[in-house]
């Protein structure tokens, strides 16, 4: 099963970067293949959001759009996505930011995912791939566009 780990440095605090992930609604302004997001439904209990959300990625001419839960946990610092429908057997996703000295955070990121076609898999798994690498630097740089660069 395909998945992608990183762990990214960058000088912003955490509850900035948490924030900018958490804007899901934002996510087709920067993202990679990341071409809609529209939100079904937010409900709020006890600190903690949870989101349905609908995304759309494409590349080139292939396009599919996949149902999400998404859950926001502002006191840890987390964010936590599970699969709920669409063209994946699997897909799940975790963020973490950690403080790491003054208005720096480390920010991980994971996601393990599976296609339920393997002719998709095939297409669409190597640009999944690269797309995933590029995450980090994408928030990074949306980041550094939305609070400033940081010294």
């Amino acid at each position: 099963m395909p998945k992608h780990e990183t762990v990214r440095r960058v000088s912003h605090p955490p509850d900035q970067m948490f924030a900018l992930v958490a804007d899901v609604e934002s996510y087709p302004e920067f993202l990679p293949m990341c071409e809609a997001l529209t939100v079904r439904s937010r409900k709020e209990r006890d600190g903690i959001t949870i989101l349905v959300a609908d995304m759309t990625v494409g590349y080139k001419a292939i396009r599919e759009t996949f149902t999400s839960q998404v859950v926001l946990k502002p006191a840890e610092s987390t964010i936590d996505v599970r699969y709920i429908d669409g063209p994946f057997r699997f897909l799940q996703n975790h963020w973490r930011f950690d403080p790491a000295g003054e208005n720096q955070t480390d920010v991980h990121f994971f996601i393990e995912y599976e296609f339920k076609s393997r002719m998709l898999g095939i297409l669409m798994g190597a640009m999944f791939d690269r797309a995933f690498r590029m995450f980090s630097e994408a928030f990074e740089r949306r980041a550094d566009q939305i609070y400033g660069r940081m010294a």
